[in-house]
């Protein structure tokens, strides 16, 4: 079981999140361009934890991406959660990053199909969707969860919903400088031990407090960044943390949807081969070194033909490369022509987990 992957199960609390009750306290990382589709997502809810379907760039795998980028977004996104809920009876996210030109039409998808939560990172969601009215989303079951980095950022978007909404998430993610993929920390701060999680973690919960109190209501936090071990779980639920994410773990997993040769990137890869990049979004990003990442540091352009602008910060016409191309290359194994995001734990992952369960 996964529970007995980590830690004994039956020591562990459930997460509660409004009605939805987990019965391990792990939410599974949303990794996007395909690396956490159906497969892996419902692997993980048919065990007790949440699985999440990574919703950015899911559509880069369909034939007509490159004609119709939004429309193959849509269509791929509604096909794996209709194809996770076919798997298991589970509790099933959808991660979608606010900074994606298509955010909204992403949401309204998740709630339509009937997700069970959302998780909102790569910017604050600080207006309701446009697609789905304030009153509609105070109604809905689906649950909604911001990403945030700071105690200051989950401040901002509590104080923002509650002023203009009446209305608060139902929990929140708080993503430490140990995590892969973007990272919402300026380079001198990923190292700084004052942005350490477990500093981060006390100050969130601070904040969120005062919100409980507000709207009489639980808000569990959930930590990310770094997790990795059974120890790491029970070190953050003792310092107030109610779950943890962890995504880094899964990607050794025969369930997750990513190719062999991505995987294998992750247990061939060493310590030192962790590197934060400057990402064409304008954020910094942990991935594991590789050829095409030294010839982007040494000035090299990567040709490619922008099909849409998926990202709102992305300034196509002077990046070296496109990232959504070079991420669905890494996924399908094509790593010349791409590199893997990872988390500062890679290096530990040592062989394919045969199975989840």
């Amino acid at each position: 079981m996964l529970g007995r992957w980590f830690v004994n199960s039956s020591k562990m609390p459930k997460l509660r999140i409004g009605a939805l009750e987990a019965e391990i306290p792990i939410v599974q990382g949303g990794m996007s361009v395909g690396i956490s589709l159906s497969g892996l997502a419902s692997a993980v809810a048919n065990e007790g934890g949440i699985g999440v379907i990574g919703s950015a760039g899911i559509g880069m795998l369909e034939t007509d991406f490159s004609r119709n980028f939004s429309g193959a977004n849509i269509r791929a996104l509604t096909k794996e959660i209709r194809r996770a809920r076919e798997m298991t009876d589970g509790i099933i996210g959808v991660n979608i990053m606010v900074a994606s030109s298509d955010y909204d039409d992403l949401m309204l998808v998740a709630v339509n199909e009937g997700a069970d939560i959302v998780f909102l990172g790569a910017g604050l969601p600080l207006r309701s969707p446009r697609k789905i009215p304030v009153e509609r989303l105070k109604n809905i079951s689906t649950k909604v969860v911001p990403i945030v980095s700071s105690a200051r950022a989950a401040n901002i978007v509590f104080k923002y919903w509650a002023k203009s909404y009446n209305h608060i998430p139902d929990a929140v993610v708080v993503e430490g400088p140990l995590a892969g993929g973007h990272l919402g920390f300026k380079r001198e701060q990923i190292d700084d031990p004052d942005y350490t999680l477990e500093k981060i973690l006390t100050e969130v919960i601070s904040v969120i407090k005062v919100f409980e109190r507000q709207f009489d209501k639980d808000i569990p936090v959930i930590v990310a960044g770094g997790i990795y071990t059974g120890a790491d779980i029970y070190k953050f639920l003792q310092l107030g943390a109610q779950g943890v994410q962890m995504a880094t773990r899964f990607v050794g997993t025969l369930e997750c949807d990513a190719s062999l040769g991505f995987k294998e990137t992750y247990i061939n890869c060493q310590e030192d081969d962790l590197v934060i990049i400057d990402s064409p979004v304008g954020l910094p990003g942990r991935a594991i070194k590789n050829q095409f990442l030294e010839d982007v540091l040494k000035g090299m352009k990567k040709p490619f033909m922008c099909p849409w602008k998926c990202l709102k910060t992305c300034d196509y016409e002077t990046a070296p490369y496109c990232i959504a191309f070079a991420l669905t290359n890494a996924k399908k194994g094509r790593l010349k022509k791409g590199f893997a995001f990872a988390g500062s734990n890679a290096y530990r992952v040592d062989k394919i987990q045969m199975r989840i369960a």
